[in-house]
């Protein structure tokens, strides 16, 4: 049994599996999945697991160089924008109109769905090299 870091396997398998470049989507319970994107669905009920606490588990464990937000997040979900503004603060990123965003995501590898409730809570990876 694997000790400590993420526990559940597919998703660990699937981060292990990331190469540079590679973009991941982290998103809330309502955020569409586009056909054909493979999906790690960890939401439980409303609220389990946060986003926050997806994001944290899964940045301990990914290298991200680069991320991309809907531009809409900052005013109307200010705590998930405060979350990825200081725990990525030494990466760049690109805001751009959520309706771009879930068009973007139809180029990721991989999803992951959260219990998340609250709106805009999704942003998308890019994956890069940890030297």
């Amino acid at each position: 049994m694997k000790k400590t870091g993420i526990l559940n396997s597919q998703l660990s398998g699937m981060i292990a599996a990331l190469g540079h470049k590679d973009l991941v989507m982290i998103g809330d319970a309502g955020m569409p999945i586009p056909k054909g994107v493979p999906i790690v669905d960890l939401a439980v009920t409303r609220g389990v697991p946060t986003f926050a606490q997806v994001f944290e588990a899964v940045m301990e464990e990914m290298c991200a160089e680069h991320y991309f937000v809907a531009e809409e997040t900052q005013g109307a979900n200010p705590a998930i924008w405060s979350l990825l503004q200081n725990t990525l603060s030494g990466l760049s990123y690109d805001t751009m109109p959520h309706e771009e965003l879930k068009a973007m995501s139809q180029n990721v590898k991989f999803a992951i769905r959260t219990g998340e409730f609250s709106s805009f809570a999704n942003v998308i990876l890019r994956a890069g090299v940890v030297f």
